[in-house]
């Protein structure tokens, strides 16, 4: 049987200065998920990562029933939670280059690049075959760590990967091979077209 996954990217506070910090959603970004909420795929199980910004994405797209899954959380930002990628550039700027251009640096004590792509790639493994249509509200480096995970790309790809606000990931698969799936707009959602993968 193949799995249907949406990976969708929470929504982003807007005009807020970039911090690696879990902050609430404004408005505005509540109202662009209720805006994304019709287009999306249906699915028999709705994850969210444990934030508040995918809680309140998955709750904005009027999902009733939705499941915590620890796996899908953020990269563990250890020592830099709460400051800015500009702060640490200047400040540790040996240690925030390592961190960016080495998959197995966590010169902050969180997590690495590498770490996240494996708890990412073993939660993808790990859903049952049955699964049939799932979706999860996810951070953007959990939608990266995916696309890496159905590519078999090297961890140092992570960074290449753009992955914007309410922007969605696409993946079918089975029996551990995951393919991605391109389209151009949510209504036009490959997952759900019938197909196998």
């Amino acid at each position: 049987m193949t799995i249907r996954l949406t990976l969708l990217c929470a929504a982003a506070p807007t005009g807020r200065e970039v911090r690696f910090a879990d902050t609430p959603l404004d408005e505005r970004a509540l109202r662009q998920a209720r805006a994304a909420a019709g287009s999306l795929p249906a699915a028999t199980v709705q994850y969210a990562a444990p934030s508040q910004r995918c809680q309140q994405t998955a709750e904005a797209l009027g999902w009733d029933d939705i499941v915590t899954e620890t796996s899908l959380r953020d990269v563990d930002m250890g020592s830099w939670y709460g400051r800015t990628p500009e702060e640490l550039a200047t400040a540790n700027t040996a240690a925030f280059t390592a961190w960016l251009s080495d998959p197995e640096a966590a010169p902050h004590g969180g997590d690495s690049v590498a770490d996240v792509c494996r708890r990412v790639a073993d939660w993808l493994d790990a859903l049952p075959a049955d699964a049939g249509r799932v979706a999860a509200v996810v951070e953007q480096a959990v939608a990266r760590a995916a696309v890496i995970r159905a590519l078999a790309a090297p961890p140092t790809s992570f960074w290449r990967i753009d992955v914007p606000p309410l922007s969605a990931v696409w993946l079918t698969g089975r029996a551990g091979r995951w393919n991605l799936r391109m389209g151009t707009a949510f209504a036009d959602s490959p997952v759900g077209d019938g197909r196998d993968g």
